[in-house]
Formats: C-alpha cells, sequence, structure tokens
C-alpha cells in the first residue's frame, strides 16, 4: 500500500510517524495474514469454508502545532486638556452697626434672614454702672463663583498587537 519513508515524510512528519507508522504496519500485516487465511480456506475444496469477519481500527495521536506567534506591546500618548470647573468659595462682610443703647442684660447672638448678628457690649461707668449696647455686627455670607482655566496632561495607553509569522510546514 505505502512505503514507509513516503508516507512518513508526504503526511505527517512529525515525531510520533515512526510510532504511528509502526502501529500502522502492525495492522496492515494483521489484514493481510487473514485475506491469505480467506483465500487458502476459498481454494480447498474438501475443508469446510471458514469467512474470516476483519475490521481495521485507526490509532489517532494528537501533537500542538505552532501557527503563528503575537507580538503585544503598548504606548502612553499625552495630549493637553483645558479644564474649567467653577469653584466656590464664601466671603464674609462685616458691617458695623452704631446702637450707643443702655440695655439690662447682654443680648444673645441671632439670625435675621441670611445675615448673623452678633451683639458687641461694654461696660461703661456711670455715677450708675450701665450695659450699653454700643454697636452690632451684621455678618453676611455671600457664594462666590470664580472660574480658573488650568491646562492638565492626560495620559492614555493604547495597545498594538503584530502577527508574528510562524513555523507552518505542509501536512501540519
Amino acid at each position: 500500500m505505502f512505503s514507509n519513508e513516503n508516507a512518513c515524510d508526504a503526511i505527517f512528519r512529525t515525531e510520533n510517524c515512526v510510532s504511528f507508522w509502526r502501529q500502522f504496519q502492525m495492522q496492515e500485516n494483521r489484514f493481510n495474514e487473514a485475506q491469505n487465511n480467506l483465500n487458502s480456506d476459498v481454494r480447498s475444496e474438501n475443508a469446510a469454508t471458514i469467512i474470516p469477519v476483519i475490521q481495521e481500527e485507526i490509532v489517532v495521536n494528537k501533537y500542538v502545532v505552532e501557527r503563528g506567534k503575537v507580538r503585544v506591546s503598548k504606548r502612553v500618548s499625552e495630549h493637553e486638556e483645558i479644564v474649567d470647573e467653577p469653584l466656590f468659595h464664601e466671603e464674609v462682610s462685616v458691617e458695623r452697626v452704631p446702637i450707643n443703647r443702655v440695655i439690662e442684660a447682654a443680648p444673645g447672638v441671632r439670625n435675621e434672614g441670611d445675615t448673623l448678628v452678633i451683639p458687641i457690649v461694654e461696660e461703661r461707668v456711670f455715677v450708675e454702672k450701665r450695659l450699653v449696647l454700643v454697636e452690632e455686627l451684621h455678618v453676611k455670607k455671600q457664594l462666590i463663583e470664580t472660574h480658573q482655566p488650568q491646562t492638565i496632561t492626560l495620559r492614555k495607553e493604547q495597545v498594538e498587537i503584530n502577527r508574528v509569522a510562524g513555523n507552518t510546514e505542509s501536512g501540519k
């Protein structure tokens, strides 16, 4: 059927070729012996006819073949981008309001709308001692929005994939 060298060289080209070929030859020899026995049994006219039933078997071996390689590389690119986000801060304005009124007890701190009123008192010496409301501090909070554009460097990774040609022999 096949010669040993032609089958190995043309079809398989692998380190398992020799063991595969030996198994193939053993199966082929068994097949040929069974055919010879069949032919000799049919030729003898006095003996009972025996027809052997033959079945071929195959042994399959798998192996890994390198079909190619992949090279993955990445690089970082930079670009500048202007970011303009609003920034908030609070500023306090203090207004002094003169009162100069005599009072019996020190008033507490109070809120009038969005204004915090802090009374300022002092003791003055008269013929009699009296508590005089000298002034009040009216404190207001204001929310101020400012923009401070800044240049910021952003980085981005980019991946490049290149196929590298591998060992691709025929028959694999």
